[in-house]
């Protein structure tokens, strides 16, 4: 069974940075596409940005210039680097992988 942990969330002023990571277990993470979603209070959970195991890259037009999802196959983990953060981006943030695999998520909170 794939565990995904997510971690580096926090609290942050609009304009800040937050790097989000999701560390999984297995001996195949170099195989695995993985995905960052994230919900906001009162709203559904929504596709944020993923990696495949060739590394191609794809993110929500809303992110796009400001996010940078990224893998380390060596470490199994990949990473989210959030720059310009808004406070719209405030959401708990989730990892999953292509087998449907979730983590606990990380809260990002961006402040005003």
């Amino acid at each position: 069974q794939v565990q995904l942990v997510e971690s580096g969330g926090g609290s942050v002023q609009a304009g800040g940075s937050l790097r989000l990571s999701c560390a999984a277990s297995g001996r195949s993470f170099s195989t695995y596409d993985i995905s960052w979603y994230r919900q906001a209070p009162g709203k559904e959970r929504e596709f944020v940005a993923s990696i495949s195991w060739s590394g191609s890259t794809y993110y929500v037009d809303s992110v796009k210039g400001r996010f940078t999802i990224s893998r380390d196959n060596a470490k199994n983990t990949v990473c989210l680097q959030m720059n310009s953060l808004k406070p719209e981006d405030t959401a708990i943030y989730y990892c999953m992988n292509h087998q449907g695999a979730w983590g606990q998520g990380t809260q990002v909170t961006v402040s005003s």
